[in-house]
C-alpha cells in the first residue's frame, strides 16, 4: 500500500432549515463537505502477518479495510492485493435476509468467487462450525445477530482465503464460539495466509495478531508490534490529543 487516500464527499448544512434548503433548490445548490476518511497512508503486510488495526471510532479502521478488500476505490494512491480475499466486515454483509442460512451459505461462497461444485464441497463443514442447527434451513431473518455472526464468520474462514480480513465480526459471538473462532484463526495464520483484524479489544489484538496499526484521523500514528502500538494509543487516550506528541513513546 503506497500513500493510500480516500475523501468522502457528502452533503452537509450545520442548521438545517426549510428555507435555507428552498433557496438552494431554487439555485441548484448543494452543501457539500469532504471528509477525509484516510490520509497517505504507506505499509505492507506480508505473508504470514495477523495485521491488528486500532484507533478510535472514526480514525478510518473500517473504511481502511473496505478499501483493501476492493469495496472502496482509492481517491489517491496505490493498493496491491495478491490473493483470494475473505472479509467479514460486518454481520450478513453480502447476505439475503429472505434466504435460508444454507442458501447464503452458496450465495456466500459463489461472491467469493467459488463454483458451487466448490462451495457444496464445504456446505457441511460449514454448517458444523456454525453450530446453529435447525436454523441453517430457515431464513436469516429470523436469527439472532449472533447466529449471524457464526454463519458468516463460518462462511468466510471456510473459502480458503489467503487474506482474511475481520471487522468486529465477532463482538456479537458467545463465549464457546470465540475460542473456536480464535483457533480457527490461529490454523490460517500458521497456513501462511495473512489476516487484517479490527478491533476494539485490544486483548483481541495482542493475542491473535504479531503486527499492528494505529490509526487516528486518518492518519497512520505507528507501525509497530501490538504490545508497543497498545500502549502508545491507550496512552495517547489517557492524555489527549493535544498533550501527545510521538516524541514520547
Amino acid at each position: 500500500m503506497q500513500n493510500l487516500s480516500i475523501t468522502y464527499r457528502t452533503t452537509f448544512e450545520k442548521v438545517p432549515t426549510l428555507r435555507s434548503a428552498v433557496v438552494r433548490l431554487g439555485r441548484g445548490e448543494r452543501a457539500v463537505r469532504e471528509v477525509q476518511a484516510l490520509r497517505d497512508l504507506s505499509f505492507d503486510v506480508p505473508v504470514g502477518t495477523s495485521l491488528g488495526v486500532i484507533g478510535a471510532n472514526g480514525a478510518g479502521k473500517s473504511t481502511l479495510v473496505r478499501a483493501v478488500a476492493g469495496i472502496l476505490a482509492p481517491s489517491s494512491g496505490r493498493i496491491e492485493v495478491r490473493g483470494r480475499i475473505s472479509s467479514l466486515l460486518a454481520l450478513g454483509v453480502g447476505f439475503n435476509a429472505k434466504l435460508t442460512g444454507r442458501e447464503n451459505v452458496v450465495l456466500g461462497g459463489l461472491a467469493q468467487g467459488m463454483t458451487r461444485a466448490q462451495v457444496a464441497e464445504r456446505a457441511e463443514e460449514i454448517a458444523a462450525f456454525a453450530d446453529i442447527g435447525e436454523f441453517m434451513d430457515m431464513p436469516l431473518v429470523t436469527y439472532s445477530s449472533g447466529m449471524a455472526t457464526r454463519l458468516a464468520f463460518a462462511v468466510g474462514v471456510h473459502m480458503d482465503p489467503d487474506i482474511l480480513m475481520i471487522d468486529e465480526a465477532l463482538s456479537a459471538g458467545d463465549a464457546q464460539f470465540k475460542v473456536k473462532a480464535a483457533k480457527k484463526m490461529e490454523e490460517l495464520m500458521h497456513s501462511a495466509r495473512a489476516m487484517f483484524l479490527v478491533s476494539h479489544s485490544l486483548g483481541s489484538i495482542r493475542e491473535m495478531c504479531n503486527d499492528c496499526i494505529w490509526i487516528h484521523k486518518g492518519r497512520l500514528m505507528l507501525h509497530s508490534d501490538p504490545q508497543t502500538c497498545i500502549d502508545a494509543y491507550t496512552k495517547f487516550s489517557e492524555v489527549g490529543e493535544n498533550a501527545f506528541t510521538m516524541d514520547d513513546l
